[in-house]
């Protein structure tokens, strides 16, 4: 007979049914299954579109899991003595999750798994966030990899096992624990106005995230090699970003179809794969090094004279500099919640670079603005682009954003599309902009489009010489490469 204990199953970033293997691992018990979330410490601290998000990703999962007849409890506060409490309301036999990476996630997880433990419990953690466990590649010496492209090699020869296909069934218990009300929690409260117009622009839950994957490979991978550093190419990318962020589609899921495209000869399959496994790239520094998320990867930089914030970052943050293509990139996060890799690497170094300002002040708006914020990804983006992070080569690059714009947006498509005051007749788009960001920074569409705030040359300049007076205090006789 089956064991009416019920298991706790805690849902975190992993809101789905399919490629989930602790979902798997659960169903195949024959227990009755309690699926949770708990709004700890860790969940409060993200940042208001992150927050706003996954609220939405909740709603979602909970309404998929309704029609299986099942429920979504939701719990605020600690999340060991949220777990323990519903363990004691509900005599479940233990709790079983999908791990996290992070360093706070981590020591969360590891206290909880051990008390429970200590009580007798199931506390089980498994894979399903990633293609690889993070300490489960490693070099010819046993360490782990710094560079990427040997990364990508070591990881694309493995193989990996097919997903794991989607539970059709959750046994309910027979009881169940009372739940708070998700709207109590207002989850987009930081968000403001700009919630109603960053919604439409979302595309919530495993149904919308498998068709996303479905459409991007039947109409787009082919070329997407070719068309993903153009911003202003419609469709050029996946945009499984938001998705993957929140669980609501697996790794191996993205990776086999993204296989399946390789041997049927679409010439960008293998480049979305090896984007893919960047990610993963992103996860194995931040477990090996988990200080890539707060000060320099490479730790030289530790005493390098960034800027701390200033009213030219302020100016960044409002997508006034005058510079077309990192104000269009601004905007399209402010307006959708995402903001295309290649201006994500123009704005970032422009910010760096050109105002010789802390990587750390772009990396924590960033959090707060995107709605496809991933801890890893972000903390590796920022410090790859700053030249304090990973990369084969060990000096600074200064992307210069009127050359990237003639080189990937020479039509002037993506700059028209998102600045109001370059066009006679904007779209909605455009306009939308003024309606997302907080009205105390007073902007308007009337008001003309303003100078370039700093001259490209003299920035770059600047920045070249403090890299070089920092190269030759380190003895890197490295010359700078300039994108």
């Amino acid at each position: 007979m089956m064991n009416d204990q019920p298991l706790i199953l805690w849902f975190r970033r992993d809101l789905r049914l399919s490629d989930h293997p602790m979902l798997a691992a659960a169903v195949a018990s024959g227990r009755p299954l309690l699926p949770v979330f708990v709004l700890d410490a860790q969940a409060e601290a993200l940042g208001a579109a992150a927050k706003w998000r996954l609220g939405l990703g909740l709603a979602r999962f909970a309404e998929t899991l309704a029609g299986m007849g099942q429920r979504l409890i939701l719990r605020r506060g600690e999340a060991l003595a949220v777990l323990q409490g519903l363990i004691a309301e509900t005599g479940a036999a233990g709790v079983m999750w999908q791990r996290m990476y992070d360093p706070q996630a981590v020591a969360r997880d590891t206290s909880v798994k051990a008390a429970l433990k200590a009580q007798g419990l199931v506390a089980e953690s498994f894979p399903g966030a990633l293609l690889i466990e993070p300490w489960e590649v490693a070099t010819g010496q046993g360490g782990f990899y710094k560079v990427y492209s040997p990364f990508w090699k070591a990881v694309s020869a493995r193989g990996f096992a097919a997903p794991v296909p989607a539970v059709k069934a959750l046994r309910a218990p027979q009881v169940w624990p009372a739940s708070d009300n998700l709207d109590d929690w207002q989850m987009g409260a930081a968000m403001r106005r700009g919630a109603a117009v960053c919604l439409p622009h979302q595309r919530v839950g495993e149904e919308a995230a498998l068709a996303r994957l479905d459409e991007f490979i039947d109409s787009a991978v082919d070329r997407y090699k070719a068309e993903r550093d153009f911003p202003g190419q419609i469709g050029a990318t996946s945009g499984l970003s938001e998705n993957l962020a929140w669980g609501e589609i697996g790794p191996r899921t993205i990776w086999a179809a993204g296989q399946r495209a390789m041997h049927q000869g679409d010439a960008g399959a293998e480049h979305f794969c090896k984007e893919l496994v960047w990610r993963e790239f992103a996860y194995h520094l931040m477990h090996h090094s988990p200080h890539i998320l707060t000060r320099a990867w490479r730790e030289e930089w530790d005493s390098f004279p960034w800027r701390g914030d200033n009213p030219q970052a302020e100016i960044w943050r409002h997508g006034m500099t005058g510079e077309p293509f990192v104000d269009a990139a601004m905007r399209e996060m402010y307006v959708t919640g995402k903001m295309h890799n290649r201006a994500r690497m123009i704005v970032a170094s422009y910010l760096t670079k050109h105002l010789m300002t802390d990587w750390r002040l772009g990396q924590a708006w960033f959090a707060d603005c995107l709605t496809d914020w991933d801890e890893a990804s972000n903390a590796m983006g920022w410090q790859w682009v700053a030249g304090s992070g990973p990369d084969a080569a060990p000096y600074f690059r200064v992307f210069n954003p009127a050359g990237q714009a003639e080189k990937f947006d020479s039509d002037a498509a993506y700059r028209h599309h998102w600045i109001a005051e370059l066009s006679l007749r904007p779209g909605a788009a455009a306009l939308s902009y003024f309606d997302a960001v907080p009205k105390r920074w007073k902007l308007s569409p009337a008001q003309a489009y303003p100078a370039a705030m700093i001259n490209l040359a003299e920035g770059r300049d600047k920045a070249l010489a403090a890299y070089a007076a920092r190269a030759t205090t380190d003895g890197d006789t490295k010359t700078a490469e300039r994108a």
